[in-house]
């Protein structure tokens, strides 16, 4: 009998704390059914925090110059193959002026660990976005650095801070990222950015070689403990030019379950539908939100970019820099019934 399923969903819902134990069922016995019964109780608890409304926001993507050699990432320091580029500042505000003009108020400046890229250029571009668009917020998403970076970043103005912890599970944290990098670095970067006052985004991805239904168990329970003011989760998807480009790529299918059980578990998250999951589904952004997801993040640089920033293969890069893009967006999120909102999009979370 699979009732017991149903029931464990409808605890999470009612804001009860599951185990690892029972998360790690929920995952491992899904099927088409259990999954439908998630969503329907996903997209209930996302309009009751945020009703039909999908926030937008501006992805600028500045640099794929990288300091790190991570396994899985295209822009990998060690691949010689990348066409690599960084976006002048004038470019980079240009960006934010066509962002404005057509309602985008949040701007995500992502970007490789590029250390042309110091901390003194970074907070002024900071200043300058913010004494332009004082009603934006602006968002970092530049990698791990040292706490009095990061202060300095929220001191000129940044609100936002999301950095991918990619796993939770330190064993596996090591077969994805050379010896060169730390998990405890890495964990240490996201608690010293929830201290200082960020809106803090972390995430992880979903079918990485290795990875067990006990591991994402954990993602779940370290949600819960962390409780981050957003959550990006992507699948998987090997890039050719990487040590894991041979690996197959994790599934649209478990994605956008786990997607429904962090809408349950953290009822107030920010969470998007990501490129990835539009990459390897057609309609994977349309099935993110009626998962629970509520963000998506059209990209305001891509005809600067042209297909450079490539943390993988076969990466889409749905534009907004023209009124025709996004009212292609609007309209596609209005077919599922949501609608596309301007305004700044700040988490219902208690950030303290």
């Amino acid at each position: 009998m699979r009732e017991h399923l149903y029931d464990k969903i409808d605890r999470l819902e009612a804001g009860e704390s599951l185990d690892r134990e029972t998360y790690t069922e929920l995952i491992e016995k899904r099927d088409e059914e259990l999954a439908g019964y998630l969503f329907a109780k996903a997209a209930q608890m996302r309009e009751k925090f945020y009703g039909s409304r999908i926030y937008i926001r501006g992805l600028i993507e500045f640099t794929n110059y990288c300091r790190n050699d991570c396994y899985y990432c295209g822009i990998r320091k060690g691949n010689r193959r990348a066409e690599r580029y960084r976006l002048e500042r004038e470019e980079i505000l240009e960006c934010c002026k066509k962002g404005y003009s057509l309602g985008f108020r949040t701007f995500v400046l992502q970007g490789g660990e590029d250390p042309w890229y110091t901390d003194d250029r970074i907070t002024e571009l900071v200043r300058t976005i913010k004494k332009k668009y004082s009603d934006c917020a602006v968002t970092l998403s530049v990698g791990e650095k040292e706490r009095e970076s990061y202060e300095r970043y929220f001191e000129a103005g940044a609100d936002r801070y999301l950095l991918r912890h990619e796993t939770i599970c330190e064993k596996h944290y090591k077969t994805l990222h050379p010896p060169s990098m730390s998990y405890a670095h890495r964990q240490e970067c996201l608690k010293n950015l929830k201290d200082i006052g960020f809106q803090t985004g972390c995430g992880f991805m979903v079918g990485t070689p290795g990875q067990t239904a006990e591991d994402l168990a954990d993602e779940l329970l370290f949600l819960k403990e962390f409780q981050p003011a957003m959550v990006g989760i992507g699948p998987f998807i090997p890039h050719r030019d990487t040590p894991l480009g041979n690996q197959a790529p994790g599934s649209a299918e478990l994605t956008l379950y786990l997607l429904g059980l962090i809408r349950l578990l953290l009822p107030k998250v920010l969470l998007p539908a990501t490129t990835a999951l539009g990459t390897i589904s057609h309609d994977g952004r349309e099935r993110g939100i009626l998962a629970g997801a509520n963000v998506v993040m059209p990209n305001l640089s891509a005809s600067l970019v042209q297909g450079k920033y490539e943390l993988y293969d076969h990466k889409i890069y749905t534009g907004a820099e023209n009124a025709a893009e996004l009212e292609l967006l609007r309209s596609r999120m209005k077919k599922i019934g949501c609608e596309v909102t301007v305004d700044r999009g700040d988490t219902k979370m208690d950030t303290r």
